[in-house]
């Protein structure tokens, strides 16, 4: 059969239209130009980040708002592209929603597998019998075009993700789909040449004297295997298994894919190849670069791998490590592959950083879960236990990899609102701290900048609202140093900066949705059906936080207790609870009610209470366990301490977020173009970006109305 010629077919025209060899560069056509437009939108917004620091600089009231009609029309059309990206079909499933896919990723695959099928299918005649095996060969090298993009998709120092400003994190489901979409033109490729051989009867004598036939089979159940693999809750059952045998599979099917190609396309087996390697030998350069002291000799290093951290257990199983003197410099929001070979061997993975470079240590917040962070944890559990009583620390060698991951500058906007749920405060709270650093060098001398691709000094913006969403108070300690910090620059900065505004909130919820870091696929998809939820306006259980001595005080006014920064003097709210349909528990306490801060205070009423013979939610009850135990001990009670006389913007609520009352009123008091950031479980992220849609249609962005633009970025949880 017309198998046998295989290695000849590359040069011929069938059907009339163009030689084999031609179509896999019609594809890279098509993706080079997508790849082109994502990279000029990243170099527009690069210079516009600097316009806008420059202007205000010089003054201009509006820095981060178009005035110019090019600009103009360049906003209108990132609106409606945000708008239409970014918007997601909710599916009523009996009590539950499912949510779909968003419309920019849907449209994305989608407009790939057309431009695929129209390659491998037009001007054929596809009900022909003898025409089939013609389709086959097509579908062949339609198939092999796509193995390279699948390469430059999945690394971690992506080149894609460099052009278009885009961390390699965010292009991972990309990679996922476009093996998938490789999947279903193999099996057509597959498909049709069984389909022409089966009516003669000839597909054993195919397997059997064709060798090309059956290494191709080969090929083609390796890559049936990876996608299979590759699904969310398979992936997650072992990672560190899973990564190995992906690394397997792709070699064997690309040795196999080799071997059933004809010598024309090995060119688009080679270069695979050399990307997965060029990936590999820059991050062992990365690697080697981060934690060998050869490199970094002006530091105070002592042995041969520069990084030292220091393990610390906190509430809710979450280990604080901090690397002193870190030889890597990062930017906020970027995270670095961590490794612990004496708690942990043979594992790495990543974590947010925590900290600013500023501060002379890289902190991570790890919460344990199972395998390496779990023995993180009970390592810093067990050696804070030893060395209560002396001043010895736990301190272990570790390596990192990074930094990676990439975001927009927040500085080049004029409003920003920053969510983050549970751990997703290791995200957020340095992008916040990043704005008020800007903030401090609007008002320092201006110095001269030492290269263009330094990155430029100040903010443009002028109000920030950060919102972070704990399962109870407790978990305040990770960040109340950093959170002072924040409010004490914040009120100096305001004798000198009048025009900038700081809002800070902390709710406090049992609504895992919004709190829990790792889910099911099942949860993950869905959400509880909007319609039939209370949302109702509740009085915030709050209290004021008081800063004396850089140490933040928890005062419920009622009760007129509080509790140190370590301190986990809050009543803890139980994860497996249940509520009724008021939000809450009547044996423990436990608030799901939906807050709308927009409502009159006057008009607010308690709803958020706990249990009978129980305290309200925000009551604080102090432990005397020590500053980083996760353990509780017996409650003792602590000597009231009044409330400072300047009460810092920070609210502590019962109750969940409603996400889109707090953005609709911080867009409706932005100059200039505004950014939503948010980080978290899926519940809150869907929550925040369909409102996002909805309140970008509802203010007709860019549309005439003078509404500005608006800048969403969602940072999920996830394997």
């Amino acid at each position: 059969m017309a198998h046998s010629n295989h290695a000849a077919m590359g040069s011929m025209a069938m059907g009339g239209a163009a030689p084999l060899i031609d179509y896999p560069k019609f594809y890279w056509a098509v993706v080079g130009s997508a790849i082109g437009v994502a990279t000029l939108a990243n170099v527009y917004n690069q210079i516009l980040f600097r316009q806008r620091l420059s202007a205000a600089k010089t003054g201009s009231l509006q820095p981060a708002k178009p005035k110019a009609w090019p600009l103009v029309a360049i906003a209108t059309t990132y609106a409606i592209t945000r708008e239409f990206s970014n918007y997601s079909l909710w599916l009523p499933i009996k009590s539950r929603m499912l949510r779909l896919p968003t419309l920019g990723r849907s449209s994305l695959i989608i407009i790939n597998v057309i431009v695929l099928l129209v390659l491998g299918l037009s001007d054929l005649d596809l009900f022909d019998m003898y025409e089939r095996e013609t389709v086959g060969y097509r579908l062949g090298f339609v198939s092999i075009a796509q193995l390279p993009l699948i390469f430059l998709l999945a690394g971690k120092n992506n080149i894609i993700g460099s052009l278009t400003g885009i961390g390699y994190e965010r292009l991972n489901w990309l990679h996922r789909w476009c093996a998938r979409c490789l999947l279903l033109t193999a099996t057509l490729h597959m498909g049709y040449f069984l389909s022409a051989w089966a009516p003669f009867d000839y597909i054993g004598t195919q397997l059997k004297e064709n060798t090309l036939v059956w290494k191709g089979l080969v090929a083609w159940v390796m890559l049936v295997w990876i996608v299979f693999s590759s699904v969310a809750p398979i992936r997650g059952w072992c990672y560190e298994f899973f990564v190995v045998q992906h690394l397997v599979s792709f070699a064997v099917m690309i040795g196999f894919i080799y071997i059933h190609t004809p010598e024309e396309v090995h060119i688009y087996v080679w270069l695979p190849v050399g990307i997965f390697f060029f990936d590999r030998v820059l991050r062992v350069a990365r690697l080697l670069y981060a934690n060998l002291s050869f490199f970094h000799p002006r530091r105070d290093i002592n042995g041969l791998l520069a990084c030292k951290a220091e393990f610390t257990p906190l509430a809710h199983g979450t280990t604080r490590v901090v690397i002193q003197n870190p030889p890597i410099s990062w930017t906020p929001g970027q995270h670095v592959f961590l490794s612990c070979h004496s708690l942990a061997p043979l594992q790495s993975h990543p974590f947010t950083i925590a900290s600013l470079p500023k501060d002379g240590k890289m902190e991570l917040l790890i919460k344990s879960e199972t395998g390496g962070t779990h023995r993180f944890f009970k390592h810093a559990e067990k050696a804070q236990s030893l060395h209560a009583t002396t001043d010895r620390r736990s301190v272990k060698t570790v390596t990192v990899e990074g930094p990676y991951g990439t975001l927009r500058p927040l500085r080049q906007f004029d409003s920003v609102v920053l969510l983050a749920g549970s751990t997703g405060a290791t995200f957020v709270v340095p992008l916040l701290r990043d704005i008020i650093q800007g903030w401090k060098e609007n008002v320092a001398p201006a110095q001269p900048s030492t290269s263009f691709f330094q990155r430029p000094r100040g903010a443009v913006t002028r109000y920030v609202r950060f919102v972070w969403v704990v399962k109870s108070q407790g978990q305040l300690a990770w960040f109340s140093e950093q959170l002072s910090t924040v409010y004490s620059d914040f009120q100096n900065l305001q004798e000198q900066a009048r025009d900038i505004k700081l809002e800070m909130t902390v709710y406090v919820t049992c609504d895992e949705s919004f709190t829990e870091e790792h889910q099911t696929l099942l949860p993950s998809m869905t959400s509880p059906n909007p319609n039939a939820q209370t949302r109702v306006s509740a009085e915030p259980e709050h209290g004021s936080v008081q800063y004396r001595n850089n140490s933040p005080m928890v005062i419920d006014e009622k009760s007129n207790q509080n509790t140190t920064k370590y301190g986990e003097a809050i009543r803890e709210v139980p994860s497996n609870s249940t509520s009724n349909s008021a939000g809450l528990n009547k044996s423990s306490c436990c608030c799901k009610t939906t807050i709308d801060e927009s409502a009159s205070p006057d008009a607010i009423q308690t709803v958020c209470r706990c249990g009978e013979g129980n305290p309200p939610l925000s009551a604080p009850q102090a432990l005397p366990s020590s500053p980083s135990s996760s353990s509780s001990s017996e409650d003792t009670p602590r000597k009231p301490v009044p409330p400072s006389s300047t009460s810092p913007p920070i609210r502590i609520l019962s109750g969940r977020p409603h996400p889109r009352s707090l953005i609709r009123r911080s867009l409706e008091q932005a100059r200039g173009e505004a950014a939503v950031v948010a980080c978290g479980p899926e519940g809150l992220l869907a929550d925040v970006r369909r409102d996002v849609v909805a309140l970008s249609d509802e203010r007709a962005v860019h549309k005439g109305t003078g509404a500005q633009g608006i800048f969403l970025h969602t940072e999920g949880f996830g394997w």
